[in-house]
This record gives structure tokens, C-alpha cells and sequence, in this order.
């Protein structure tokens, strides 16, 4: 869209390798009425010597046709298209009310920024909701398990003083998230705030963690015989272990480690995390935060709780994210279904 003459635009056209599909004037757009516009600005590639009105008419247009439109401007003249735009972009020289209208200013002369920014974008919208994903499952299944063991024990599973020191320890851990790697494919596409993906997620990853926090509770109340003290570190230390390295497993839909490797920040920080839980019972302070020392036995226990707990959370994570329940089904999705299964008894009958 352009002030100058259509035979200029159309130069730039050809020195920018874009077809031309079609060229409108100002003076033609005002024949137009908005339904008409509409329809003629998907089969159109130049407006020419059109008024700072009719550019924000001809955005209007294309964003009712269906089409997400950006719009790039640099003078006082465009202040009214680029609010119009979904995207309104200039760049550091423009007027100053070409930047106050804009969403976007550009610092250098490149819209190889637009796409990175894109990128960064969607890569902290990634990060967050790795965390958000993990912290609802955890605290649902943490909330879960905390309840049931309140129902058959005579001492409260966890110490106040205990939980906030799990939730703090885990908080810390999980501060290199944003410096994590996230897979090429949950760059390739825009993402969406899903609520019910988050609900669905921490319905079925929750219960899974509350599972092995009840399996602690067994082995430490008819293994060791634990009193309430000893009950209350293992479960701290299992707890802690559990929803902090879960993280590597959430963070990707691929297999970790071997598929996708987290950032070196995220994997020291939450095995260190693991590391000061795990050896929080036998220092000083144990005494002071209701801890104490634990068996050595336990801790072989719980390096093979933990690995099999990663390991159904991986089956669960296949499963939640296969592609039968990424792909949107139509209405007729069922009867399509009934129509293939007795096209292929149909087509075996026939072969036999």
C-alpha cells in the first residue's frame, strides 16, 4: 500500500520477486463498498495512491476476509493504518507518532528481527508452561497425598515448617527454566493458553505422583517402622526428588536426555535441588527442621521408585500427547470411522 504511482510500486514488485495479481487505485477503492473491498483485496497485490483512510479501510477489509494482517509505516500518515493492523510495526527513525501508533519498533533496519522475536516469543511461552504444567500436577498430587495420609496416620505426614522448605527448595530449582532448550517443533507453530489441556494433564500426571507418595508411605511405615519423625523425612526427600527431576520428562515431547537434552543451568539446579534434600536429614539443621537421619536402605528404594516413576511418567506423557489427540475431529468423525471398518470387511468379503 502506497501514496506513490502504481508503475513504481509494481517496480518494486518485480525487484522483490512478488507476483502481481492485481493493482487497485484509491480512486477505484472509493467504488468499492466494504463487501466488495473485501472480496477484491484477496486478488489484489498493489494499492496505489491511496490516503492514509483508505490504507486503514483496505486493513479493515483484508482482517474481515479472515486474513491476520501487519502493517509497516514510518510516517505521520500511517498512524491510522498501523492501528487499524493486528500487528502495527516502524522502525527507530519513524515520526514519533508513527512509533506512539505502532506495536513493534524496529531498533536496526531488519524484519529478520520480526522473526526472531517471534521465535523468543514462543519459546518463553514454552518455558512457562513446562512450569505450569508441572507445578499443578505436583501440588495436585502432593494436595492428594497429604489428604489420604491425614485419614489413617496419628501425626500430620508433613511439618508447615517442612512443606514451605519443599516448595522453596522446588521453586529454586525450577528458576532455570527460562534458560531451557525448547524442541524445534513447539517453535514451528503459534501456541495457545489451553486450560483444559492443563486440567486434563494434571488429572492424569497428578494421581501418578500421589501413587508413589502413598508407596513411600508403605515402605516407610512397614519397612522401617518409621515414627513420625523418620515418616516425615522420607517422604520429604521422595517428594522433593520426584517433582524436580519429573521436569525432564515434562519438558519435551520427545524422549529426554536422548531426544532432547535440557540447558546445563535447568540440570545442575535441579539435581542440586535433589542433592541438599537428600542430605538435609544427616546435617545440623536436621534437628531444628524436624528431620533425621535416614537408612542407607532407603535411599536404594528410592533411586528405583524414581526411576520407575520417570518411566510410567514417560508411557503417560506418549500416550497424552499422541497425535489422535492433537488433530481436532470433525462431527462426522464417527460415522467416518463406521464407513472405513465396513469398507474394509466389505473389500475382504469380496477378496475371499
Amino acid at each position: 500500500m502506497t501514496g506513490d504511482n502504481d508503475r513504481v510500486a509494481a517496480r518494486v514488485c518485480e525487484q522483490l520477486d512478488l507476483p502481481l495479481l492485481g493493482t487497485l487505485t484509491g480512486s477505484q477503492i472509493d467504488q468499492l463498498d466494504d463487501h466488495a473491498l473485501a472480496s477484491a483485496v484477496t486478488r489484489t497485490t498493489i494499492f496505489a495512491r491511496v490516503t492514509p483512510e483508505q490504507k486503514a479501510r483496505i486493513i479493515r477489509a483484508r482482517r474481515r476476509a479472515g486474513g491476520v494482517v501487519a502493517f509497516l509505516g514510518d510516517g505521520v500518515n500511517d498512524a491510522i493504518a498501523l492501528h487499524a493492523a493486528d500487528v502495527g510495526i516502524s522502525v527507530e527513525s519513524a515520526s514519533d507518532v508513527a512509533k506512539d501508533a505502532a506495536d513493534i519498533v524496529l531498533t536496526a533496519k531488519s524484519l529478520g528481527l520480526l522473526a526472531d522475536g517471534i521465535v523468543q516469543g514462543r519459546r518463553i511461552f514454552a518455558n512457562t508452561i513446562k512450569y505450569v504444567l508441572m507445578a499443578t500436577s505436583s501440588n495436585f498430587g502432593n494436595m492428594f497425598s497429604a489428604a489420604g495420609a491425614s485419614l489413617f496416620l496419628s501425626f500430620l505426614p508433613m511439618l508447615p515448617t517442612q512443606i514451605l522448605l519443599n516448595n522453596f527448595l522446588y521453586d529454586v530449582g525450577e528458576l532455570t527454566i527460562p534458560t531451557d532448550t525448547v524442541d524445534e517443533e513447539m517453535l514451528r507453530r503459534p501456541a495457545h493458553w489451553d486450560i483444559r489441556q492443563i486440567r486434563r494433564f494434571m488429572a492424569l500426571f497428578g494421581p501418578i505422583s500421589s501413587a508413589f507418595d502413598f508407596a513411600t508411605f508403605g515402605i516407610m511405615l512397614w519397612v522401617f517402622h518409621a515414627g513420625p519423625t523418620l515418616f516425615r523425612s522420607g517422604w520429604f526427600v521422595e517428594s522433593l526428588a520426584t517433582q524436580a527431576l519429573v521436569v525432564f520428562v515434562i519438558r519435551t515431547h520427545r524422549v529426554p536426555f536422548f531426544r532432547s537434552r535440557p540447558s546445563r543451568p535447568l540440570l545442575v539446579t535441579t539435581l542440586g535441588v535433589v542433592a541438599i534434600a537428600a542430605m538435609l536429614p544427616f546435617t545440623p539443621l536436621a534437628g531444628a527442621l524436624g528431620f533425621t537421619a535416614l537408612p542407607l536402605d532407603f535411599f536404594l528404594i528410592l533411586l528405583g521408585m524414581v526411576t520407575l516413576y520417570l518411566l510410567l511418567v514417560e508411557v503417560a506423557k506418549a500416550w497424552f500427547y499422541r497425535p489422535s489427540r492433537q488433530l481436532p475431529r470433525s462431527p462426522l468423525h464417527r460415522l467416518e470411522r463406521r464407513l472405513a471398518r465396513r469398507g474394509a470387511r466389505w473389500s475382504t468379503w469380496r477378496t475371499s
